[in-house]
This record gives structure tokens, sequence and C-alpha cells, in this order.
């Protein structure tokens, strides 16, 4: 009756079965139809015409588990129908998944077996739609090769019979439309891999996902495209001013009133917003809230790259948020990780079995460091996954860029790793190949579809031609962090005064490569762990040389080529180390001495902004020059800034003496004026300076205009010329 063997009847009643679209659902055989449906408790199954609402014939259960199989008398052509089920003394009607032709067209299918589609978030994951006027949810996942893969979830009893999905073979995805499935509810998908092994899986492209220690995916829709908007800052070219406020959402401020928890996307938009607005960053830049599992990793282990993290709200709040920061002029950066993942048993590791988005040989595939595994970037799929998603965050919810996180791990094969520990690439070299052909392909894509997005690198090596364009053989980013200008300078910050003159260089060697790269000068969050102190913390000497210090260290930060990146609470000198569990210190500004450092960055961002000099010519020699970069004795430094029709004078001193009547060169004669001094009494200074000064006709450091100048201690000066 059934058409049946007993050992097809078993694997479809144990969840055994790789093509219930072969079995299940109405089929066509020798000029008669025939309706199979496994319905796991149900005591009676009828089949109902759709278009008529005739009950048409009851199927007979053929297996005690639920598995129910009939002829269709007096029909010969496959029909729209529907079941009406019989639970216990409840009739239940419903639409049946095995009634519903392929989902994925022939399109489709080819880009995505060629590893050609940029958006395979469109197609990939779980979708609400309608098919036939029915709703229902499309759920699709990759794993070639898996023997089965069914859907999990809320509605079907996390039972892993009901739902098996057909296998579309030309391109490795498993798809099935299931009915009535409504947004919100949670799911998985258990892969009977080769081996006979069964495991739960998360969606690797959900855009929604239970809050930890919960691990399932949720059913949310893909969010619409974000139309562009005529506010948007041209970030990625290099004469725009970019000052960016770096900010771990979790701990940035804490509710103490309510659990202590964090603020979500609403809060974060009202407290958050105007804050960094009102101190002048030109960005904000979020650690990365790509749902992962562990706090303790800030998010730089995701593992749900489609899904803004539940901690925060959903991500229609996470797109009012960037919306609200746009409202006001500020732009929005991302903290993407496509390095690695890690290797938590409903992630993507060994997805389908296999090592399906990692490497085999763990000489490849396997981070030391951080204990996760690295993406095959030689995989096309696994390529469209990590593009897809850049896409999907800057299209999808508005975002101005990203900052691709550990890059350097990323290009050499033996990042982290003895002798012995690694693979050489095809050609013997130390380079990892694929990942450098990926990182190309990303930013060739994101130029041309969003054009308007900037990238960042952190990249700690030299390698070359980061910021160059891919038609000119670089990576093709945007901007690239300046590490070693990072290390050397907070290395001569931490010096005592006496000692700095010994160390002199570590302030002016920056100089010699500033101009290779369009670099950014970051004090991130990686400068507040792991043992490191606060900024102000590894500033030496008692609380006034400290806060001194500080002071004139962002200053010469502010003045230095390149773009500026400050990681929240810096921003008024956080005593304490960076803490993920805890909030930022705000009482601390109720401290004159915070607050004038908070003035400060306020100020140095609006003079940052408002002089061309400082930010029109960044990456390029002309743009800076070199007034006194020799006197070590007395740690002083003197340059020019320079736009294309103006200059500001910076002198820095670095350590705690007064120097006075100190001549630096000119190149120009006439009045020049004070427009920043960090000793001043506003930032809780000493207010030693000069207001103005006039240069004489006296020759120095190469100039024949100099000015006699009184240099405060432990400050940094900007003087604007007023003309002759």
């Amino acid at each position: 009756m059934s058409g049946l063997d007993s050992d097809l009847t078993e694997a479809i009643c144990s969840a055994g079965y790789g093509d219930p679209f072969a079995v299940l659902g109405m089929h066509q055989n020798a000029g008669r139809i025939c309706v199979r449906a496994f319905l796991p408790g149900a005591h009676a199954c009828v089949v109902i015409d759709s278009a008529t609402g005739s009950r048409l014939t009851a199927l007979s259960l053929i297996d005690k588990r639920g598995l129910f199989a009939g002829p269709i008398p007096r029909r010969k052509k496959v029909f729209s129908y529907r079941l009406a089920v019989q639970w216990g003394e409840q009739e239940v009607l419903l639409e049946d998944p095995y009634r519903f032709a392929p989902i994925l067209g022939e399109m489709d299918v080819w880009l995505l077996s060629e590893g050609k589609h940029h958006r395979p978030f469109e197609k990939l994951g779980a979708h609400p739609q309608q098919i036939e006027g029915v709703s229902g949810v499309v759920f699709a996942v990759w794993a070639p090769n898996a023997q089965r893969v069914a859907v999990l979830g809320d509605f079907n009893f996390w039972d892993d019979r009901r739902h098996g999905m057909r296998l579309r073979r030309e391109c490795g995805v498993w798809e099935i439309f299931i009915p009535g499935v409504e947004q919100g509810a949670c799911y998985k998908f258990e892969i009977l891999d080769q081996a006979l092994g069964r495991q739960l899986k998360a969606d690797p492209y959900a855009f929604a996902a239970e809050l930890r220690p919960g691990t399932a995916s949720k059913v949310a829709g893909c969010p619409p495209k974000v139309p562009e908007f005529a506010g948007r800052r041209a970030a990625n070219q290099g004469n725009a001013p970019i000052s960016i406020y770096e900010v771990h959402l979790s701990s940035w401020r804490r509710v103490p009133e309510d659990g202590y928890r964090c603020l979500n996307w609403h809060e974060l938009a009202s407290q958050l917003l105007p804050y960094v607005k009102e101190l002048g960053f030109t960005h904000l830049e979020l650690l990365p809230i790509s749902e992962y599992p562990f706090d303790g990793s800030w998010g730089y282990q995701p593992l749900g790259l489609y899904a803004p993290t539940a901690r925060l709200g959903s991500a229609a709040d996470f797109k009012s948020f960037v919306q609200a920061a746009h409202e006001i002029g500020l732009g929005v950066l991302l903290d993407w990780v496509p390095g690695h993942f890690p290797g938590d048993s409903f992630g993507l590791a060994q997805f389908d079995g296999t090592p399906l988005f990692e490497h085999s040989d763990p000489r490849e595939g396997f981070h030391l460091d951080w204990k996760t595994l690295i993406y095959n970037y030689g995989r096309n799929e696994v390529k469209n996954y990590l593009i897809g998603n850049a896409l999907y965050w800057i299209e999808r919810f508005g975002l101005d860029g990203l900052r691709v996180d550990a890059v350097a791990s990323m290009l050499y094969r033996d990042y982290s790793r003895a002798a012995g520990e690694w693979i050489p690439n095809e050609w013997g070299g130390r380079e990892n190949l694929e990942a450098i052909a990926f990182l190309r392909e990303m930013s060739e894509i994101l130029a041309s579809e969003c054009p308007y997005a900037v990238t960042f690198a952190e990249e700690s090596t030299s390698f070359p031609a980061v910021t160059q364009s891919v038609a000119k053989g670089g990576l093709g980013f945007n901007y690239k962090w300046n590490m070693g200008w990072m290390h050397d300078s907070l290395g001569y910050m931490q010096l005592d005064p006496i000692y700095r003159q010994h160390h002199h260089n570590q302030m002016s060697f920056s100089l010699m490569y500033a101009f290779d790269e369009r670099f950014v000068l970051p004090l991130s969050h990686d400068e507040v762990v792991h043992g490191k102190g606060s900024i102000l913390s590894r500033m030496p000497g008692d609380i006034w040389q400290q806060f001194a210090n500080l002071r004139a260290y962002y200053a010469f930060m502010w003045a230095h080529p390149g773009k500026k990146l400050l990681f929240m609470g810096s921003e008024w000198a956080q005593v304490r180390e960076w803490s993920h569990q805890h909030s930022l210190d705000w009482h601390l500004l109720e401290s004159a001495w915070h607050r004038g450092v908070q003035a400060l960055v306020r100020d140095l961002n609006q003079i940052y902004q408002s002089q061309p000099a400082l930010h029109q010519i960044d990456f390029e020699s002309r743009g800076f020059n070199w007034i006194i970069a020799d006197d070590a004795i007395h740690s002083i430094f003197a340059f020019s800034r320079h736009s294309e029709n103006d200059f500001v004078l910076i002198v820095a001193n670095f350590t705690p003496e007064v120097r006075h009547q100190y001549r630096v060169g000119v190149p120009h004669a006439g009045r020049y004026i004070e427009i920043m001094n960090t000793d001043s009494t506003y930032y809780q200074g000493g207010n030693v300076g000069n207001g103005e000064c006039q240069s004489e006709n006296i020759a120095s450091q190469q100039y024949p205009q100099s000015l006699a100048m009184t240099i405060p201690p432990l400050a940094t000066l900007y003087l604007k010329w007023q003309g002759e």
C-alpha cells in the first residue's frame, strides 16, 4: 500500500533517511497519486483538496510511530493539498512541507555552487515568507558532506524526525519550507554525518540568536537595505578629520539599580551618542557585536556573524541606534572578526562532520594563541560567507565601515608559530596566499558595492601596501592601525622624564615611516588590559605629573600625522585597568583632574577638525615638517603641520622643567597665538605659557625667523600664525 520496504520505513521513522522529499509528500506513480506523511503521535490523517476544501481520503497508518500513506482516488495529477490530522480528540489542519517544490532558483544554485554569491545571506539561513499563499519559513543551510539534515525547533518539539530537508546536490545546500513557523521561534540544524554521528548546530546565517547561555538560533527576517543618506562623512578620503571613540558597549555604563545590567540599544542611543558627539569625536567604533557565547572574549570569538548580540536588544533596535548616530552626525564603525572562530560544538567547527569552514590540518587551521579555528580562505563558499557578512553589516544596518581584527594573523602562515608548526605556501613562503586573495577580493567588492564604506586594518607587521589599492598591488584597506607608533610612544611616556633623553627617538622614529601607509594612531582597548593598567596609570610621577604627562601626550598624538582613536574611559583618564565585567568609573568625573582631561580631549577634537593643517595632508610628507627633532637633553620636540594654505606650529616639552626663552625657528615672520596649551588652568595645569609670540629676525633651526618662547613643563603647545 505504501510502496515502502521495511528498511526505508525504519529510516524515515528513525530520522535516518537523507532524501525525505523522495518519499514523503505527494507522488505520481504509474498514473496514480499517492500521499505519504510522517506525523508522530497522530491517530488519523485525511487529505484535503486546498482548492475546494473537499476531504478526499483517509490515509492509512502503516507504522505506529506515525507514518501514514495511501492513494488518492480519481486523481492522476499532482495538486495542492492540506492534511487534517487527529491528535487525541483534536483535529488540526496542516500544510504539508513536503508538498512544496524546491525553493532555490537555478541562478541561486549556480552562484552558490560557484562561490560567486556575494549576498548568500539572502538565500541561506531562515527567511519568513509566503509560498502559494502559505506563510512559513524557508530554511537553508550549506552542509555538502552530511548524510541528512533536519530542522529542529520550538515548532516541532525539537523532534529530529519531523522536518528532514532536501539536498540541492549542485551546491551542497539543504532546504525546506516549513509552514506556520513564526518570527522568534528557536531552531537548530541536526546534522547526520558520514559516520552516522548526530550533532546540533546553530545556523551560520541566523539573523538572531538566543541570549547566552542559550545557543539556539532564532527566526528573524533579513533586515532590508538602508538607503544612502546625504550627511554621510567622506571618511574614506584621506583629507578628512577622523577621531574615533572605541567602546565596549556592555561595560561603558551599567545600571546598578537593575541588577548591574548593561544598557540596551535604546539607552545607548540616548546616553552614549550625545556624550560622544559632545566630546567632538567623528566616529564611534563598536567592539564586535556579532553574537558570541563567552563574555570574556569581548566579542572577538563570534559564533553568529549575522546576528547582533541579544545582550543589547534586537537587530531592529541596533538599526535604530545607527540611524540615531547618523542624525547627529556621528559615523558608526564595527569591529569585525573574519580571522578565526571558536570551536564550540554548536558552532562552525566540523559543521557537517568535516572541516567545512576551517582547515583540516591544525598547522593551518588552529590558532595557538587564542585556541580558535582559522577559516579556510581557499574555499569559495567560506569567502562568500565572510564577504557577504561585510556587505550585510554595511548595507542592512547603514554602518560606515569595518575595522578588521587581527589582519596580521591572517597574512602569515607562521603567525605565532615555531618552526615545524606551520605549512609553507605553494611557493615555499610564509605568506597566506589564500587569505591575501580573500582580503583583496573583499576590498574590491566593498569599493564597488559600498564606495562610501571605510575599512581599517589592525595589522602589526611591515606587510607592504596594506592601504594601497588592489589595482596597484595592495590589500585595498583605507587605513591601517599604527601599532609601531603606539608601542614606541607609550614606551617613551612610561619612562621617568630623567631617562627620556636616552630614548628620544621613540617619539620621532614614527616619522620615518608615517607616510608609507594611511595610518590611524590607536590607543585602544588592547592597551588597557592584561596587567598593562590604564593609560594614566602608566604615566610617571606624582598626581600632578601623571596628569600633565597624559595631557601632553594626547596633544602630541592629536598633532601627529594620522587619524585618531581613543578607547572609552581614556578620555577622562580612567585610573584602573578596564574590565569587561564592570562599568567605567564615572564617579571620577567629580574630580577636577579628570574633568580637565575630558575638557582637553573635547578641545583637541574641536581644534583638530577646525584646523585643516592638522588633518588635510595626513599621508604626504609635505604636510609635516620637523623643526626640532634632536633636542634629546631637554626632551623637546617642535614641528609644523601644513594644509594647502595654512600651518600650525607644535612644541612639546616632556620634562617637568619650564624652558624660558627657548628659541624655535618658524617658517613665516609675524604674530603667533596659542590655540592649545595643555598646561592651561582650564585643564588643571599650572598656566605657564605665552598667550602669543612675535617672531624675531633671529635665525634658528635653518629659519631666518624665530620665536623666544616659554615652554611649560610636561606640556604641548599649538600655535597659529596670524600673518605678518
